[in-house]
């Protein structure tokens, strides 16, 4: 789609058409090449070098990887973690506990922090949108499309079980009685993969379903497969919960819901995962209180809360519990994956904490593993961080600003009942999005 568009301007242009890096069919063609392998099965690459997945429990299929390779009649062991999961995600099992390794490649996401607990997330999540459903609002719920959509929809299905008190159930009756909309074609597609392995799902969770209960379905519930059905659900005023990607705000059908939430002060923008600095959701959650979607100014009327925990990265209790559980320590750690901060912390802590030696790599740097850890080859990458690097970040996040608007916008006008005052707003709009363009390309 992309490189369509692209040749539609090329076209414009009297230049030659271009063909896509690949298509869609290429695309489907190529998970032929693809090999599916169980959780705790050693596979042979080479006589020399061996493999295992072992469940990271961050996401459905995440793996910790132990590696075994054999070189001068020595063999080495090295673990890369990837995203360690937390202990208590619902639906998923806790990460594998390896014994022993040489080596150990860990992500430090939340090297230097810790996460609430899960009862009091639940509680929390339960009191933030009973409140704004009270206030006949809508809470929108920005969400990674893999997990995070999930465990929420296991959350809301939780809660039932405890309930405690009046005010509780109340509140309870109230979050039932509200239509629950996910609206993410991908996270459809997730929760059906979800629904298909639901022998990866932790033991509690398998017993609840084995009673009949699917924590994934439960009344009031709708998945929006459709633009049309998206778009709808923005003109409907009745209180509801919109669950919605990307996560961090910045594409997807998310940025549509925030456009018309925004400014309400009755409704809730409930973040439930990381936001990156430069996002959308980053600069909402920090206190921003005009933002820009589609190229027009938002005003932020609405209550904006975050619920840390319902990460799916472990947090620094985790990372260093999953360093204790090794019966046989790694002579060296690398901390990998994880903002600056987050890993000099939590270096730190592993130092004071266990004695072991610790290497936070750079980008292209070869490391060798020999009694000495050394590094015997560096990529230097030439990045000029100045406002030029700043000014060319933001021409690229305009690229695509500016392609969310055109389709949105191309919506618009196939609308039979835009009204002919709405029409003459959005080409004022237009036409002064053009004149600054023009005065950026003059100046």
């Amino acid at each position: 789609m992309e490189n369509e568009w692209k040749n539609r301007k090329r076209m414009r242009k009297g230049e030659k058409q271009i063909p896509p890096i690949y298509t869609a069919e290429e695309a489907l063609h190529s998970l032929e090449i693809f090999e599916p392998v169980k959780y705790d099965e050693i596979v042979e690459i080479t006589p020399e070098i061996h493999v295992r997945f072992n469940d990271a429990g961050h996401m459905l299929g995440s793996s910790i990887i132990e590696l075994w390779v054999k070189e001068d009649g020595k063999e080495t062991k090295t673990v890369f973690t990837g995203d360690i999961g937390n202990n208590d995600i619902p639906l998923l099992s806790e990460p594998t506990m390896i014994e022993e390794t040489d080596y150990l490649v860990m992500e430090s996401t939340y090297g230097s922090r810790l996460h609430i607990r899960n009862d009091e997330k639940a509680k929390m999540f339960l009191d933030i949108v009973s409140e704004t459903l009270d206030n006949e609002g809508t809470v929108v719920i920005p969400s990674f499309a893999v997990g995070r959509t999930q465990e929420i929809l296991y959350e809301i299905n939780k809660l039932k079980d405890i309930i405690d008190d009046e005010e509780f159930k109340r509140k309870y009756k109230t979050l039932m009685k509200a239509a629950v909309y996910v609206d993410s074609p991908l996270a459809i597609s997730a929760t059906e993969v979800f629904r298909e392995n639901m022998e990866l799902f932790d033991e509690e969770t398998q017993a609840q379903i084995m009673q009949g209960d699917n924590p994934l379905e439960f009344p009031g519930l709708q998945f929006t497969k459709t633009a049309d059905e998206s778009k709808a659900l923005n003109e409907d005023n009745t209180p509801s919960i919109i669950i919605s990607a990307s996560g961090m705000c910045d594409v997807g059908r998310i940025k549509h819901h925030l456009k018309h939430n925004l400014w309400n002060p009755n409704s809730t923008i409930l973040f439930v995962g990381y936001q990156a600095p430069g996002t959308l959701g980053y600069s909402i959650v920090n206190g921003a209180k005009k933002v820009k979607i589609f190229g027009e100014e938002i005003a932020v009327n609405a209550r904006i809360e975050y619920i840390e925990g319902y990460s799916g990265h472990a947090d620094q209790e985790g990372l260093m519990n999953f360093i204790y559980s090794f019966i046989k320590k790694p002579k060296h750690i690398f901390l990998v994956h994880g903002e600056e901060e987050s890993k000099q912390v939590l270096q730190q802590k592993i130092d004071q904490e266990t004695g072991i030696g610790t290497t936070i790599p750079e980008f292209g740097e070869t490391y060798e593993l020999n009694e000495q850890i050394q590094m015997t080859h560096k990529i230097e990458r030439k990045v000029e961080k100045t406002i030029k690097t700043e000014v060319i970040e933001r021409l690229e996040k305009l690229k695509l600003e500016i392609k969310d608007m055109d389709e949105y916008v191309r919506q618009d006008m196939d609308d039979k009942s835009l009204r002919d005052e709405d029409i003459f707003r959005i080409n004022e709009k237009i036409k002064e999005l053009e004149k600054q363009i023009i005065n950026v390309i003059e100046g």
